[in-house]
């Protein structure tokens, strides 16, 4: 019998409806669970008796474990190793941030200290972007909604987590059932997190791009571009391939259009690859047409027989402010955070012997702090 995630809203619902259990207990039941969170399902008050035999037997409060934690030198990120049910494992991070460094209406922002958690949605990727760590994994398998869900619960012990990016491993859409019921869930009671402060990012999955508004309205859309032309980009995303760039951009338009919200567009920086003014000169019109924002993303070695460098930061600089004075294009670099514990962009592989190195970063805005209103 398959033992599942009592986040797992689906199977949960469906027994509920079997039994004649109203689907209105569920939420009662998240609370409890989320408060403790390895509850025995018989200490979860004033539910119908015919609900807790049914909760023993096929579910748990949790089915995921918190391996190990690793916080980087300056403690601003922290790493989760989580391992799963199946026994494979996945990776999430926890990311702080200073509200008080952004900007809202060009004005500073008031606040503090908060929390963003960046989620895996698969067990390595079917993508195999060359300069991803997560790529050379090779696709395991999909998380469950539950599975999703239960990284939250388990970063909520650490840390208050105000934010969710979908930008862990794995590529989300290629996962959408649990994506969406994870990120349905994620919104209602008892997490109760804004749609906006929730951001999902795709190397571009057309079809699911196209529905992406009308099953997740208000979530933040971004995009895994790294490059300004279809052939670039299959060198370095060999997923690509299956996705055009003009069908790309046309759906990103057509997204738009209905949902009126900003798209941002991840960009990594490689020597030589996709860094030269003539590549920033073709992504500018390239977007000309697109309200978006950009994020210029240093690369992250990912061992040493990676065939890339990072961008030198002259050529980063260079290519901000063509995408800034040339095309008014709002364009941001981003600052690294977790790289001494392999937690930053594209390094994420589970790695059970964690490598240590010298660096760190200071607390910096949140990607949800660049919204455009």
């Amino acid at each position: 019998m398959a033992i599942h995630s009592i986040f797992d809203y689906t199977p949960l619902r469906t027994e509920f409806e079997k039994s004649g259990i109203s689907d209105h207990f569920i939420p009662l039941i998240w609370k409890h669970v989320v408060q403790n969170p390895s509850c025995d399902m018989d200490s979860i008050p004033s539910l119908p008796s015919a609900a807790y035999p049914l909760l023993r037997s096929k579910f748990r409060s949790v089915t995921s474990a918190v391996s190990s934690a690793v916080d980087s030198k300056d403690r601003v990120t922290t790493k989760l190793l989580i391992r799963l049910k199946n026994g494979t494992s996945v990776e999430a991070v926890i990311m702080r941030y200073d509200t008080r460094l952004g900007k809202y209406d060009g004005k500073p922002r008031p606040g503090g200290i908060r929390s963003t958690l960046c989620v895996s949605s698969q067990v390595g990727c079917k993508m195999g972007c060359r300069f991803c760590a997560t790529g050379t994994m090779g696709f395991k398998n999909n998380l469950s909604s539950g599975e999703i869900v239960e990284q939250l619960v388990h970063a909520n012990r650490f840390s208050k987590i105000r934010n969710v990016v979908f930008m862990g491993m794995g590529e989300p859409m290629n996962n959408y059932s649990s994506l969406v019921e994870a990120i349905q869930i994620m919104t209602g009671p008892p997490f109760q997190l804004s749609p906006k402060r929730i951001t999902v990012s795709t190397v571009g999955i057309i079809h699911a791009i196209n529905k992406f508004n009308d099953d997740l309205p208000n979530v933040n859309l971004a995009v895994s571009l790294h490059a300004p032309d279809q052939e670039v980009r299959c060198q370095i995303m060999p997923a690509a391939r299956a996705f055009p760039l003009t069908k790309l951009m046309d759906a990103l338009l057509s997204y738009q259009a209905s949902s009126n919200q900003t798209v941002f567009v991840e960009y990594i920086m490689l020597d030589g690859v996709n860094d030269q003014e003539q590549h920033a000169h073709q992504l500018g019109k390239l977007l000309e047409n697109l309200k978006s924002v950009v994020n210029l993303i240093p690369f992250n070695p990912i061992g040493t027989s990676s065939n890339y460098k990072t961008s030198k930061d002259q050529n980063v600089k260079k290519f901000q402010k063509i995408l800034r004075g040339n095309y008014n294009i709002r364009t941001t670099i981003r600052q690294e955070m977790g790289q001494d514990i392999s937690g930053a962009c594209g390094q994420l592989v589970v790695n059970l012997s964690e490598q240590r190195s010298a660096g760190g970063a200071s607390l910096l805005t949140d990607i949800e702090d660049l919204r455009i209103r």
